[in-house]
């Protein structure tokens, strides 16, 4: 259990990094010239994930998608959203121990968070904007 928090601690810690990296004008980029949604939306799905699983983990049962950003394109509300999601799902696993079915939502999760970081190295490719060095060494961009 301890390695899969610990994952998901680093995972969601590369998201913060490139959040704080990207402009807020960054966030209203798309991929050009192909159907897409934004990099603030990409990261509205982060939120809205991290905030649906740990409410699926704690009643070990689906309860639907939901999240609180309400505005993708403002860095403060992105930047104030990720760290509240990050650390609210931080501090229900610290100590805990889970069910198997709360274990595949936590492993759901974590999947979720990496497929993310795959979708946002295609956003900085194609939009021809830098990396953090955390990306840079972590996922050799």
């Amino acid at each position: 259990m301890d390695a899969i928090v610990n994952r998901l601690n680093r995972a969601f810690g590369l998201t913060r990094d490139l959040a704080v990296f990207l402009s807020q004008g960054d966030l209203m980029r798309g991929l050009p010239n192909l159907p897409s949604n934004t990099i603030g939306q990409q990261l509205w799905c982060v939120v809205g994930a991290r905030e649906s699983y740990l409410k699926a983990i704690d009643n070990e049962a689906w309860q639907g998608f939901s999240c609180s950003l309400s505005d993708p394109t403002s860095k403060e509300m992105v930047m104030a959203c990720l760290e509240d999601s990050a650390a609210k799902c931080l501090e229900y696993f610290d100590g805990r121990e889970l069910s198997p079915l709360q274990t595949e939502f936590l492993l759901d999760l974590l999947e979720h968070e990496v497929q993310h970081h795959g979708q946002l190295i295609r956003y900085v490719y194609g939009n021809r904007l830098a990396f953090p060095e955390s990306w840079a060494k972590r996922y050799t961009v």
